[in-house]
């Protein structure tokens, strides 16, 4: 295939690949399934391989930008990001609008729902996005366009878009993903978000862009904020303007011009918001003609012809019955407020979360005491304050022991958490032997929470390791376990031994390593006896890390219970090394390579993956062992080093063209 007939494919695969994407996205709607979408992203990335001058930021391939920056660059916007004056109540909403009739001849509103996310800014040159970019303060945010593009419900490219246009919008974090990131986090042992909108804006300024793709971020666009090369004459005309460029906008917009219509709006959005698939908090009411807007003008900060109605949090008071205190999977002792059942946010409410002694104290809470809760983010109940004690009541303590297994409980330095020391606490056990078999990690299909219970009960299991000594009649002597349910089981954890290295350091749940982490660690060291043999410096030397992590793994395969489980994982068969991709040619045996810069296509990781596969060993550092050093976009000190030694420079197409020779 010559470059015309490339990039005449190419072009049709982004078209087919944009349109799949906003039926997914967007209308909820696929019309392919998950293996013909990845077949065809397969194929155009091959297309940009072979012929880089064929990327550019349009393509699908490019959602997912390259390494992680240092930082997040300054964008001064040129039309101000303006806030909302928010009301709080039906007369000041009826303020506003007495405002607006004083001023206007029968002003048009628009109303729709508010979310509850972070203010961004997308700007399109020809059609093509350019840049995305936070609110900040109104006037400067930060450019974190490599972030947005793995937003996948925001077009890349516009067809039969104007010259230049601007548009703002709402990223916001669905709950159903709100509420898998915080199982992760709590399973992990990490502070999860307290809501959606918190989630979102921490997963859009992430420094590196694959984790922002993996947080499943979306975005509600609702307003234009410039435009060369089209006028409208209202902000609804706008709105469905932008539905037809692709955009998703705000999901609900309705025009009225009369109070008992607004109101009648507000409440319906009020009552219908504990169905919707994201987070709300309030109702905006807006001028709709764009010329009556220039006539009211705005204020140094918010503009005169809209406000945002907050609707009130919903708090209501309890009675706090009990606090329990529950053990983690990595010995963290959390107590956990169980009052009377209560109606919040359209669901019944009987538990919150306490934190620990520290929030306890602060807030005064004791058993027995009448309390306020309230979901924070309309999501996680709260409890905000005791409004009154009973009789005799006594403040209340964590106790000095574990709960679950007696061990003195101990709180370390630096930390509010306390914590039971005691690797061997059953609590621990049966959390810890969830995390081994899960998905993300050992993947062992069939060991659910209920399953796995019953195994640690009835003393089956009291170890990961001793998962692969069961036997079928163990298994069929329960009560969950019959002839087919006992066989694939057992096929599953015979399988597991095989996964890849970075699965199990996953899956031993040592504390601050997440997968990510996981492949790095393997990445660097190959195999689980170099690992266990790395010190603190080795490990803390790995991109990304620091001396918290390098701490964290240090200190646990130091533990001799975690020792010992490795050496019985091993005895049952468990893999122990990483295993490279490996092609069988060895044309880059002996050679050595070095990477510096963003590559047109791929990830380091996948270039590094590629060289190794190959037999080739890529470095760090450059120095007169180098052979060649691959430099893409911005490639640094490096680079001059290399052209000092008078090293062979490559680019990703030369690299890929000597795998093809």
């Amino acid at each position: 295939m010559d470059i015309t007939e490339a990039k005449k494919r190419a072009e049709e695969l982004t078209e087919l690949l944009d349109k799949y994407t906003y039926q997914y996205y967007v209308l909820d709607n696929p019309e392919v399934s998950d293996y013909e979408f990845d077949m065809l992203m397969q194929e155009l990335k091959a297309l940009e391989a072979q012929y880089p001058e064929l990327v550019n930021p349009a393509s699908p391939t490019q959602r997912v930008g390259g390494m992680a920056s240092g930082k997040f660059a300054k964008v001064e916007h040129t039309v101000q990001m303006t806030s909302l004056q928010d009301v709080f109540s039906l007369e000041q909403v009826d303020a506003f609008l007495e405002r607006c009739r004083e001023q206007l001849k029968a002003p048009e509103f628009s109303v729709e729902p508010k979310i509850d996310g972070l203010s961004v800014s997308l700007e399109y040159e020809d059609g093509i996005l350019v840049r995305g970019s936070t609110r900040g303060d109104g006037f400067v945010g930060e450019d974190v366009t490599a972030n947005i593009r793995t937003i996948r419900s925001i077009p890349l490219k516009l067809k039969n878009a104007p010259e230049f246009l601007e548009v703002r919008g709402e990223v916001y974090m669905p709950r159903s993903s709100f509420f898998e990131l915080v199982e992760q986090q709590e399973l992990m042992d990490e502070q999860p978000f307290k809501n959606p909108r918190n989630a979102a804006a921490g997963s859009l300024r992430q420094k590196d862009p694959k984790i922002t793709a993996g947080r499943k971020l979306d975005m509600f666009i609702f307003n234009v904020q410039q435009v060369r090369g089209k006028e409208f004459s209202s902000h609804t005309e706008s709105l469905d303007y932008l539905r037809s460029l692709g955009f998703k906008t705000v999901p609900t917009y309705k025009k009225c011009t009369q109070i008992d219509e607004i109101k009648d709006e507000i409440d319906r959005i009020g009552t219908e918001r504990v169905d919707f698939s994201f987070d709300i908090d309030g109702v905006v009411i807006k001028v709709n003609d764009l010329s009556q807007r220039d006539l009211m003008g705005a204020t140094a900060k918010t503009p005169k012809w809209a406000v945002a109605y907050k609707y009130p949090p919903e708090e209501k008071e309890t009675v706090l019955r009990e606090i329990e205190v529950n053990v983690g999977r990595t010995g963290a002792i959390t107590p956990v407020a169980v009052f009377d059942s209560i109606i919040l946010a359209g669901t019944a409410v009987s538990r919150a979360v306490l934190h620990n002694q520290d929030f306890i104290d602060e807030k005064d809470i004791r058993v027995g005491d009448t309390i306020v809760v309230r979901k924070a983010g309309e999501i996680i109940p709260e409890v905000l304050r005791s409004v009154k004690h009973t009789e005799n009541s006594v403040p209340f303590r964590l106790p000095d022991v574990c709960p679950v297994c007696g061990t003195p409980s101990v709180r370390e330095e630096g930390e509010s958490v306390l914590r039971c020391p005691n690797v061997e606490c059953p609590a621990q056990l049966l959390k810890n032997l969830i995390h081994f078999a899960s998905k993300n990690a050992m993947n062992i299909d069939g060991l659910g929470e209920a399953n796995m219970k019953l195994l640690v009960d009835t003393g089956l299991v009291k170890s990961p390791a001793d998962l692969y000594s069961l036997e079928k009649s163990q298994l069929l002597a329960l009560d969950r376990f019959a002839e087919k349910s006992a066989d694939n089981l057992l096929k599953a954890i015979e399988n597991s031994k095989n996964a890849e290295l970075d699965r199990l350091v996953h899956a031993l749940g040592i504390r601050n390593v997440g997968q990510r982490a996981a492949v790095l660690l393997c990445d660097k060291f190959g195999d689980m006896d170099s690992l266990l043999a790395a010190g603190k410096d080795d490990i803390s030397a790995i991109d990304g890390f620091g001396d918290v992590i390098a701490e964290s793994v240090v200190t646990a395969l130091a533990e001799p219970h975690l020792r010992e489980l490795i050496e019985r994982l091993r005895q049952a068969g468990v893999n122990m090394t990483y295993t490279k991709q490996s092609t069988g040619d060895d044309r880059f045996a002996g050679l050595t390579f070095v990477l510096t810069g963003t590559l047109p296509t791929m990830k380091r990781d996948e270039a590094k993956k590629l060289i190794e596969s190959f037999g080739g060993k890529v470095s760090g550092s450059v120095s007169k062992k180098t052979n060649f050093v691959v430099a893409g976009e911005d490639a640094g000190s490096k680079l001059v080093k290399a052209q000092e030694l008078g090293v062979e420079i490559l680019s990703e197409a030369d690299l890929i063209r000597k795998t093809e020779e």
